[in-house]
């Protein structure tokens, strides 16, 4: 199953190094508002070479392809919403305006009885 969410980036927080079983790891996260009639704010973290490869800056419009996965430590569960994949430009706001070809034909009356 594959889980996305588009909306703009209002904030990147400061990345995060550290070392692991498998060398050298980074990590960021950024804040994405959805555009629904109630937004909602999702922190949402990028791994690795993501982070260089979608540029993300505060006022872009993004859809994120992601994963959400929990883990326990000591007894307390942490979940973390992780982007694999982040498409510019593609999610839904007040500036994507549908094109003519989008828009409904507009009726079309048979008796036409107006005096002017």
């Amino acid at each position: 199953m594959e889980l996305k969410i588009s909306g703009n980036v209002i904030e990147l927080l400061q990345e995060q190094t550290g070392q692991g079983r498998n060398g050298t790891w980074r990590k960021r996260e950024f804040i994405l508002e959805t555009q629904d009639q109630y937004p909602k704010k999702i922190c949402i973290v990028q791994w690795g070479d993501e982070i260089d490869s979608a540029g993300l800056k505060v006022g872009d419009n993004i859809t994120a392809s992601i994963d959400v996965q929990s883990r326990e430590y000591n007894g307390k569960w942490y979940t973390d919403v992780k982007a694999w994949k982040i498409e510019k430009g593609s999610g839904n706001s007040s500036t994507d305006m549908p094109s003519i070809e989008d828009m409904p034909a507009p009726p079309q009356f048979e008796d036409d009885d107006l005096p002017f």
